[in-house]
């Protein structure tokens, strides 16, 4: 039985996620980080984008929890994790997550340092992306 995300390969995870056939429980914010790094590593940062807003609106659907969705969290998350992918030698998901902790255990006050919008409450935000209006995700 699969108790984490971790016990799935990036492939198996991956697919799993975007067939929409990976549990909920395991769909956790370090596994919406490691989608995250698995897409920026394979397609780019924009595409990257594209590929898990699409996949996360049509996961949440499946769930019915689609007022959970939020963009600009989503695209600001991928954006985060492309910064600290750029200025990281890891070459595995766990010892860049290692490396970087803020993700995990200081996610919103990250956020919160580049925007003055509560994203995680507007409804603006959750419909569409707001960019940053303190510091850009460089």
């Amino acid at each position: 039985m699969v108790k984490s995300h971790y016990d799935l390969s990036n492939e198996q995870f991956e697919r799993q996620f975007e067939s929409r056939s990976l549990g909920a429980s395991l769909f956790t914010h370090e596994a919406h980080l490691r989608l995250a790094y698995i897409h920026i590593s394979r397609y780019g940062l924009k595409q990257a984008e594209k590929n898990i807003s699409y996949q996360i609106k049509n996961y949440v659907a499946k769930l019915g929890a689609e007022d959970k969705y939020n963009e600009t969290v989503t695209i600001s998350a991928i954006k985060a994790v492309y910064h600290f992918m750029k200025r990281s030698d890891a070459e595995i998901f766990p010892e860049f997550i290692k490396l970087h902790p803020q993700l995990i255990y200081n996610f919103k006050g990250l956020l919160m340092s580049h925007y003055t919008t509560d994203i995680f409450n507007s409804q603006l935000a959750k419909q569409q992306f707001i960019e940053a209006e303190l510091a850009p995700f460089n």
